[in-house]
This record gives structure tokens, sequence and C-alpha cells, in this order.
């Protein structure tokens, strides 16, 4: 059966998304999508809410997480989807991300004050909807406090060319990996997430393969297949036209399934639109399920 779908969007529950579980779901609603799945940062916040709002909707909401791991010393990002968010194992899985994050931002929030940028743990706190910040977050709060627009050190974000991307390219220039501010990663192994997916019942899919912090190879996708990868998000914003074609190449030579992922925001991504994905086919999540439970 055909419908349009987006495997990858993220809610408030996220620190960096901006709409709420219902207001997504009117999202999907108003442009005629047949499924979502909310996939917010190493939280499963959004539900059973964000189900029951779809099944009133009309709009079937596939449950997800979108987990943060280390591999091949890169982060790598997986998505979760037909997750059980009352999973025992994910949950564990959860509590470790969480400290993960808070040690890594107050570290993040501290170093980027030894170069006088003025900001508190507090105040990044306060905007993250309770929900552990993420780098950009803390880049986004940072740039919006009124004073640093005169701070010459950071006269580069608030060009106008460059304002409406300024909190990504402030943790290019800052917390990337051999930036000034980066912070060794401590997260999940993506090998562990992959072994541990088959007893949270959800389908492991490789979020935007192409990210620059990813960088995934052949091998690398070769190795995540054998310990139990099933899907490739090959149509997202992240991809260049390039990167689509050789990313839908390499999950047809692997027999993954390829997905689609707008990995909407709101305000911290203008540039994705929610609904602007075209690729996405309810056939995707036809084919997601039956890899359920590890089967190929």
């Amino acid at each position: 059966m055909s419908g349009r779908v987006d495997l990858h969007v993220h809610s408030d529950k996220s620190c960096d998304g901006d709409f709420s579980p219902a207001e997504l779901v009117g999202f999907a609603k108003k442009f005629n999508m047949r499924a979502i799945s909310i996939a917010d940062h190493d939280t499963v916040g959004a539900y059973p809410e964000a189900v029951e709002l779809g099944c009133n909707a009309g709009v079937e909401v596939i449950p997800g997480i979108e987990v943060t791991t280390l591999f091949g010393g890169r982060e790598f990002h997986v998505l979760l989807p037909f997750i059980d968010w009352t999973s025992p194992v994910l949950a564990t899985i959860i509590e470790g991300q969480t400290r993960c994050r808070m040690d890594e931002a107050a570290e993040r929030v501290e170093r980027i004050r030894g170069f006088g940028f003025p900001l508190t743990m507090e105040e990044v706190w306060e905007k993250t909807n309770g929900a552990p910040p993420l780098g950009v977050k803390i880049a986004q709060v940072l740039l919006e406090k009124p004073e640093n627009e005169k701070n010459p050190a950071l006269e580069f974000f608030f060009r106008k060319e460059n304002r409406p991307y300024a909190p990504y390219l402030f943790y290019k220039e800052y917390f990337a990996d051999g930036k000034p501010a980066y912070v060794p990663k401590k997260f999940v192994g993506l090998l562990d997430v992959l072994a541990a997916a088959p007893e949270t019942g959800s389908v492991p899919v490789l979020a935007h393969p192409g990210a620059y912090f990813q960088r995934t190879t052949e091998e690398d996708a070769q190795v995540l297949k054998d310990h139990g990868l099933a899907g490739m998000e090959v149509y997202t914003f992240y991809h260049t036209a390039e990167q689509v074609a050789l990313y839908r190449a390499m999950a047809a030579e692997l027999d993954l399934v390829a997905t689609a992922g707008s990995d909407f925001h709101g305000r911290i991504k203008p540039h994705v639109a929610f609904g602007a994905l075209q690729e996405g086919d309810y056939g995707m999540v036809e084919r997601l399920k039956a890899r359920r439970g590890g089967a190929t």
C-alpha cells in the first residue's frame, strides 16, 4: 500500500526540537502523510502520547528513537523504529546516554566560557525542555544572547548569510573533533546498540550515513549489516544527489532497506521544512516490518 512517510522527525522532547508531538501529528495530517516516526535524540519522551494522538488523527506514528553512538572512532546515529518504549534494555541505554550528555554539555560550556563567551549551564538548561543539551543547542543558546551579537569573536556567525545556520557553523568551529572546545565522546557503542535492538522490538536503521561526522563507507556498512543493521536512511536533507545515489546503491548491494527521513527539527534547521521530503513511501515501512526480530 502506498502513502507518504517521514521516518525521522523530532519533537520538543528533543532539546533542539520546536514542536510538540501533537503539532507534528497535525502537520502530518495536513500534508496527508500516512506515517511518521518521531525519533528524538536519546529519549522516548514522546511516547505513548504520540501514538495515541496519531490514532485519533488517522496518522500512523511509528515509535522511534535516535541513539547517538560510537563506531570506528566516529559518532554515528542510529534510528530504532518500532521501539518498545517500555523496554528495560532501552531504559538502561537512555540512562547511560543521559549521563554522558550532561557531562559532555557541562564540559562544553566550561570550555567556551574559557574563550570569554558568557554562558552558564543554567541558561542552557532553561532552553532544553528538560532534555540533555546537544552541542548545536548550546551554540544556539549562546548566539541568541543579545550581548554576543556585538562580540567581535562571534562576528562571523552573525553575518546575514550565516545566521540561518549559525549554530551548526559554531559547532563545526568549536565543538567538532580537533576544534578548541572539543570534548571526547563517551557514548554507547553502535555494535552494542545493534546487539540490543532485537530485545527492544526495533529495526535498526543507520541515520544520514553521509553526514560529515559519519562518512559511512561500504566497509563500515558491511560490518554493521553483519551485526544486525537492517536499514539505511538514503533520502535525507543531509545528502547531496551524489550521496543519495551512492547510498541507494550501497543499500541495494547489502540488502538494507532504503528509508527516507527529513530530520525535521524546526528553526534550528530552517532549510528542513516539514513535508518537504518527497521520497518517503509506505513500502519502506512494510519492508522494515518484515525485518523485525532480525529476519532478513
